[in-house]
């Protein structure tokens, strides 16, 4: 490919120069997704692990995810916990919350998130209460992913303590995204407008997106990675796309998808392309190796992500006899593992690939 031709001359800079990846373009990123051939590949691994190394350094912040409520308002077409499925539904009592932020900090984690369904129930004043006991009675920084909220409600939060919010904006294609995700009742989705509300209010400002999308295209999956880089965003999550199979996007994704050679597939190996791409372009932001990767490839996914670019993994702190229930997708990596035995693994995984915990919040290093 001459484009990835190109790029690999970027990649190695001129005559020893060290690398200058920054200065990736459209073209460069999109060569290197649609980019094949494993030497060139393994080439790009490298380097999205070097940067990683000098930019964020070895450390994993691990990040205590807490799943409040697996009520929705939303429909997407591809999540098992949308609003018009029919499944046992469930919210945390506010002592199951305590309780689960009390075992994040006996393990060591430096951060919760707080997580759920764009849930009514959870109301501007429980989660004000939950943000002032994490920051009263715990070091730990607390990271918020409920949904698409109001103006009052974000700034509320933010002046409780919280610290960062993660709102995925799924696709830079916003017909693709209306088609999938469709808006709720007469209000319109705009979730990169949210996400630059997020940073004016004071928040570090969490987005990413699904890979493998039926509809989505290699030409849009590179302006997503640019995108990244012009929210200035401090965290990136990036997971394959997995639909539950009882949704329609799961029943036919056929009818949706593009021509061969046009759907980019949602694979472990495209996956960690945008990982790569991602820290490449934004140096030094904050990227989850996610539990969705790890569903994907369950002998190494995890591995695979922090070996091409990330460098936080988020461990589940939700009782187990909820997740089940957290049904977003089926099959999900470590869903029966108490957070014990959780923790006991990654560490085992961390030491297993020379990485270490990290200590601390884990912010963005600037």
């Amino acid at each position: 490919m001459q484009a990835a031709g190109a790029v690999w001359k970027l990649l190695r800079g001129k005559g020893g120069a060290e690398p200058e990846p920054k200065g990736l373009t459209r073209n460069d990123v999109l060569s290197w997704l649609k980019e094949e051939e494993e030497w060139k590949l393994d080439f790009l691994w490298t380097e999205a692990d070097r940067v990683r190394h000098e930019q964020v350094g070895d450390e994993v912040h691990l990040r205590g995810l807490i799943e409040l409520s697996n009520y929705c308002r939303r429909d997407c077409l591809y999540c098992g916990i949308r609003g018009s499925r029919r499944i046992e539904r469930y919210r945390l009592s506010e002592l199951e919350v305590e309780e689960c932020v009390r075992l994040g900090v006996r393990l060591g984690y430096g951060t919760v998130v707080l997580q759920a369904g764009e849930d009514p129930g959870l109301s501007r004043e429980r989660i004000t209460r939950h943000v002032r006991f994490i920051k009263a009675e715990t070091p730990l920084a607390v990271t918020l992913s409920l949904g698409e909220r109001s103006d009052a409600e974000l700034a509320e939060w933010r002046e409780a303590g919280a610290d960062r919010y993660l709102l995925r904006h799924e696709t830079a294609d916003m017909a693709l995204l209306r088609r999938i995700h469709p808006d709720c009742g007469g209000e319109r989705s705009d979730r990169v407008e949210f996400l630059r509300k997020l940073k004016r209010l004071g928040y570090e400002a969490g987005s990413g997106v699904m890979v493998g999308i039926p509809g989505q295209s290699y030409e849009t999956l590179a302006n997503d990675v640019l995108l990244f880089h012009e929210l200035d965003l401090e965290m990136v999550g990036v997971g394959p796309y997995l639909a539950h199979p009882d949704t329609p996007l799961g029943r036919d994704a056929a009818s949706f998808s593009l021509p061969a050679g046009e759907q980019v597939p949602a694979t472990d190996v495209m996956t960690t392309k945008v990982i790569a791409l991602t820290r490449l372009v934004c140096q030094n932001v904050n990227i989850p190796s996610t539990t969705a990767l790890a569903t994907v490839n369950t002998e190494n996914g995890r591995e695979l992500g922090l070996e091409r670019g990330a460098n936080v993994w988020m461990p589940n702190l939700t009782p187990v006899k909820y997740r089940a229930l957290y049904d977003i997708y089926p099959d999900k990596a470590c869903a029966g593992d108490t957070a014990e035995a959780c923790q006991a693994c990654l560490l085992r995984r961390l030491a297993s690939i020379g990485r270490v915990p990290g200590k601390g919040p884990g912010g963005q290093r600037k």
